[in-house]
């Protein structure tokens, strides 16, 4: 038997698993069914915590079909929370595929995360060739002309009007493997409903649409000021909850959002 907490952040959730203490290790079969909302416990992404000589803790971070993300900034709330209730600490760090993570208890149930540096250049996203970040030659349907950048995971931001007649089912699992997307990519949808606020939804790569993206919303943000719509901080609405996205002059995108513990059992 593996304890697990089932967490949320803004209703983007999560199985936890403690693999500090001893190796713990899920077959793709087994997280698919993990994460199945019918038969297994239910969830966007599958977290095992594991040892890390330089962080608190190693968050390894899997998508219902067996991959593995690199980043995800909701999960690393809660992991950060976690911690925190163990510890007692404010301030923590999280290591992940992509890098080192700072995060902050700035309030109850309410954590900021340093997602660091956003990466703009095509190459490093990565895309299969040059192209201009900012306007990539990517349409399909009533979409066009998406920014892109990654958060530790490559995003491509599709700005839109309007989210009616918007087929995100459809649309989302033929751009997320696009031949531009060498690795798949998220897939964002933002509406831009004033200059500190956007509207977002978020097609995965690997799991589907989701209530929250954490680094969708850092990446929305990041896009939607490269391309001169917002300032540089603004409150991102998905359908799960809002989060507060700012990317500092310094180069820092901070995440600051809710991370919630629904309950607690063994698989």
């Amino acid at each position: 038997m593996s304890p697990f907490l089932k967490m949320h952040g803004a209703g983007n959730d999560f199985a936890v698993f403690d693999g500090r203490a001893a190796p713990l290790a899920f077959s793709t079969e087994a997280l698919t069914l993990i994460a199945d909302r019918r038969r297994g416990i239910g969830c966007d992404q599958v977290i095992v915590m594991q040892p890390a000589d330089d962080a608190d803790v190693f968050m390894r971070i899997f998508n219902p079909d067996g991959s593995e993300a690199g980043a995800c900034g909701n999960a690393t709330r809660c992991v950060a929370a976690i911690l925190a209730e163990e510890s007692g600490a404010k301030r923590l760090t999280v290591r992940t595929m992509a890098g080192l993570l700072g995060a902050e208890i700035v309030g109850p149930g309410l954590v900021e995360v340093d997602m660091g540096a956003p990466r703009l250049a095509w190459e490093d996203i990565p895309l299969s060739g040059a192209a201009d970040t900012l306007h990539l030659p990517v349409a399909l349907g009533l979409v066009a002309d998406p920014a892109s950048c990654s958060m530790g995971n490559p995003h491509a931001t599709f700005f839109v009007e309007s989210f009616e007649f918007l087929p995100i089912a459809d649309l989302g699992p033929a751009l997320e493997r696009h031949r531009l997307f060498p690795e798949r990519a998220n897939i964002g949808f933002a509406r831009v409903d004033g200059p500190d606020r956007l509207r977002l939804r978020v097609w995965e790569r690997g799991a589907g649409l989701t209530l929250a993206c954490g680094s969708g919303a850092c990446a929305a943000l990041v896009n939607a000021h490269r391309r001169g719509l917002t300032g540089r901080q603004a409150e991102v609405e998905m359908d799960g909850g809002t989060l507060l996205i700012t990317w500092t002059e310094d180069n820092r995108v901070l995440m600051r959002g809710p991370a919630v513990t629904s309950f607690a059992g063994e698989w």
